[in-house]
């Protein structure tokens, strides 16, 4: 029994729909998938629907932006299987319509150099919770501007030190976030913990308990890194979660479906740990 525990879809920045991305799933190999959308778990339910359809089973799920604004950070944290997920629509909304007005003042600032219209981004953007850089670089494919979403253009545009185009958005504080996860009797599992350099914050967020996991395996994390994590999610009986943070070709380098996994063992333990409904 294996499950793939991170994974998007066109409901925020993945190039997929969702009756695709299970159906693949399942031509996976995959007995479970998590639909982690960024900030919304909008998709949930009929994933699930469709899940059932196809004989795969659906962990609802949601990844979180956050900010560590103690390192003036970014982190990303995965919310499995809320049983109050009511309780998380209101950072979920908030941070939804920051990122879409976000989106787009970029279209905005991109079309003084390029003829892209909010129009043409909107074709790609339909159906997700906001406008994502993807979905401007994929109008300025279809332009003919360049041949990829993540390269030389991407960079000059929304390189985060120095893009000519980049808005950024406010996050909320990490520790806040992780108090609302809890209170929605979901479990917090920090995502891709070197990504953007959180392993200080990982090691507070462990010795202080406020974790339920750590993503272990990830594109992104080294061989060493995965061994690291692993130890200490041992030592302090965390959940051991995996995924292939699944975008299909909105990515910068090739992560299909499987290719980073959960195990039965964790699995059994994320269910076996999960609390009642009240």
């Amino acid at each position: 029994m294996t499950g793939d525990m991170h994974c998007h879809t066109r409901l925020s920045d993945g190039a997929m729909g969702l009756e695709e991305v299970v159906f693949y799933a399942k031509r996976s190999g995959l007995d479970f998938l998590a639909i982690t959308d960024h900030d919304t778990m909008a998709g949930v339910t009929r994933a699930g629907i469709i899940g059932n359809r196809y004989g795969i089973r659906i962990i609802p799920g949601v990844e979180l932006s956050c900010y560590d604004y103690e390192r003036k950070r970014r982190v990303h944290l995965l919310c499995y299987l809320p049983q109050k997920p009511d309780r998380l629509e209101g950072i979920c909304k908030k941070t939804c319509e920051a990122r879409n007005e976000a989106g787009k003042q970029m279209t905005r600032m991109v079309s003084r150099f390029y003829p892209i219209t909010a129009q043409l981004v909107m074709k790609y953007a339909s159906g997700s919770k906001a406008i994502f850089k993807q979905h401007i670089m994929m109008a300025l494919m279809e332009l003919g501007y360049t041949d990829r979403i993540y390269g030389g253009l991407y960079d000059q545009l929304f390189d985060p030190h120095h893009g000519s185009c980049l808005v950024d958005t406010v996050s909320p504080d990490i520790h806040e976030v992780i108090d609302l996860v809890h209170l929605a009797q979901g479990k917090a599992v920090l995502a891709h913990p070197s990504t953007y350099h959180s392993e200080d914050l990982l090691l507070e967020l462990v010795e202080k308990k406020q974790l339920d996991g750590i993503e272990v395996y990830h594109p992104r994390n080294t061989p060493e890194e995965q061994r690291q994590w692993k130890t200490l999610a041992e030592e302090n009986g965390l959940l051991q979660t995996g995924g292939s943070d699944f975008h299909g070709f909105y990515t910068s380098s090739p992560n299909p479906l499987g290719s980073c996994m959960t195990s039965g063992e964790t699995l059994d333990q994320l269910f076996s740990d999960m609390p009642q409904k009240s």
